[in-house]
């Protein structure tokens, strides 16, 4: 079996250009430069034929890809492709005390310590627990061998992780930003990352940021 997944992180939202903590509990829509990035993406990938597309149940993540929706191609929203949950975060400015507090725990996780989470939030390896059952339901579903998923930053980074066998502690070493694409295939048990990093389709537009 083969399956070649698109994945992408969403469209820019307000909250994202005000430092805003987002994360699996705030559902923010996306803003002008979140559609227009969307967009963006829909023009440049829109000749994939794509069997089908998955989100997570957060809004950003369905309007990224809505355009892809409205042109016929089969959706369904997985739970396991949510943001990680940022706990007594969520909703709060990054002022300089939370971003203190997520250095501390970013540095802690770079330390291989994937069991700890922010108070009330949710740790990398629960994380990765929930995004390997959506893995596995994706994996089982048949003719759908051409797949796009959109879905949240921290996420993207902890599931490239796992799927390719590197550990979850070098999460950071794989780059974000909003709508940005990797392509993985999956083959003989194994996941391959055939496009690192893609943004060519954001190259025309003027982004804030």
């Amino acid at each position: 079996m083969k399956k070649t997944f698109y994945f992408i992180r969403h469209g820019q939202t307000d909250l994202n250009l005000q430092g805003i903590v987002q994360g699996r509990g705030v559902n923010s829509p996306l803003n002008d430069t979140g559609r227009k990035q969307a967009e963006a993406f829909y023009q440049a990938y829109k000749h994939v034929p794509f069997d089908k597309v998955y989100t997570s149940t957060l809004l950003r993540t369905h309007e990224t890809v809505a355009a892809f929706v409205a042109s016929g191609i089969p959706t369904e929203q997985l739970e396991g492709l949510d943001e990680i949950s940022w706990g007594i975060y969520e909703g709060r400015e990054q002022d300089e005390s939370i971003m203190a507090g997520f250095k501390a725990l970013v540095e802690q996780w770079r330390n291989n310590l994937l069991d700890v989470a922010v108070e009330n939030g949710e740790s990398p390896n629960a994380l990765v627990k929930r995004q390997q059952e959506a893995m596995q339901y994706m994996l089982s579903q048949k003719g759908e061998n051409t797949v796009l998923v959109c879905l949240h930053g921290r996420a993207l980074r902890i599931l490239l992780c796992h799927l390719t066998e590197m550990e979850v502690c070098q999460m950071d070493d794989f780059p974000h930003t909003n709508t940005a694409l990797y392509i993985v295939e999956y083959e003989n048990g194994k996941y391959n990352i055939v496009d690192h990093y893609n943004t060519k389709h954001l190259d025309d537009l003027e982004i804030d940021a």
